[in-house]
């Protein structure tokens, strides 16, 4: 692995769109990476992101980027019907990956990604950021402490209406277009976090649009010993985007979870403490931090979002797709 002189992780990007152009920006907040090359389909658009933040190197293909022996770590901002291929392509040259989530299509493509990241002996992760979020940190020491007492409902959404557009991604069924990949992954995997990620039983439904996506779905998750997790998502419809936790002895609330920068735990219906993030970054630099510490200390994958949770979280997309009778083009 080669460090530069700083002692920081050189990152290589993959992909130039608006995912990518966050976590770059974000990688200026951290101790231990930096910015070092970046792959396109093309030399201009390369070119243009590496200017922006001053990345010395750009290649007008993944794989001219996946040679370079300096990079140590991929970044896989593409779209995800081509994580798989990016992630797969990463690994077999040698390099670490973080992968933005949905981590794949479904969870057979993980599975494969998981069996070369082994079998090479590198680190992966999905970079479901918002497990990494100061706030969150805090949400998840309340629950160990007690504070909630015993965790018993889960509530979380997240949904946005977009214009009508049958050729954008997220409408377009062949890019994997529709809510639970894009918006879903959030709420799931936050009822992941709390209840983990292998319900007893599994409630959805979803409203299949014109194009064949699914324009949004609800969701109920019902535990062992009674617990159940209500999760909503939409890419046609404005949701309010807060995450409830509600325990026996109180509750906390999250407003604007998957970006959260506050947090309020309640006891008797009155809030009695408040966590405030008055970070300077967007919030992307907390994974990368924790990516590169990793790394560095020669882990393969993170406990905070394990490779087997991410897999678990796969299996239950497919499980909730197979009941509204939905299939990707690639799928038999």
């Amino acid at each position: 692995m080669s460090i530069s002189n700083e002692g920081k992780l050189k990152w290589g990007i993959i992909g130039t769109g608006m995912i990518s152009n966050k976590f770059v920006a974000d990688l200026g907040h951290t101790s231990n990476g930096i910015a070092y090359a970046v792959g396109s389909r093309n030399q201009e658009s390369a070119d243009e992101f590496a200017g922006k933040y001053n990345i010395p190197k750009a290649y007008d293909s993944y794989d001219k980027l996946l040679q370079d022996p300096d990079v140590d770590v991929i970044y896989v901002g593409t779209p995800h019907p081509l994580h798989k291929i990016n992630v797969i392509d990463a690994l077999n040259a040698g390099k670490h990956v973080l992968c933005e989530k949905p981590f794949t299509m479904n969870a057979a493509e993980l599975e494969e990604m998981i069996a070369v990241a082994r079998e090479k002996k590198l680190f992966l992760m999905e970079a479901m950021w918002t497990r990494f979020l100061p706030p969150i940190r805090r949400v998840r020491e309340w629950i160990r402490d007690g504070k909630i007492g015993e965790v018993r409902l889960v509530k979380a959404e997240f949904g946005f209406r977009m214009g009508w557009d049958p050729e954008h991604r997220l409408l377009n069924p062949e890019l994997g277009g529709g809510a639970l990949l894009d918006a879903g992954i959030y709420p799931v995997s936050f009822a992941s976090m709390i209840f983990g990620a292998k319900p007893e039983k599994v409630y959805s439904t979803a409203s299949i649009g014109e194009t064949g996506v699914d324009e949004q779905f609800s969701i109920l998750l019902a535990y062992e010993g009674g617990r159940s997790a209500t999760l909503n998502g939409a890419i046609r419809v404005d949701l309010p985007n807060e995450a409830y936790i509600h325990g026996t002895e109180g509750y906390i609330r999250i407003p604007q979870f998957l970006f959260s920068r506050e947090a309020s735990l309640y006891v008797n219906n009155e809030e009695v403490e408040k966590f405030e993030d008055d970070r300077p970054s967007e919030g992307y630099a907390f994974e990368a931090e924790e990516v590169g510490r990793l790394i560095q200390a020669g882990e393969l994958e993170s406990e905070v979002i394990s490779l087997e949770e991410s897999l678990d979280i796969m299996r239950l997309l497919d499980q909730v797709r197979g009941q509204w009778g939905l299939k990707y083009s690639f799928e038999d």
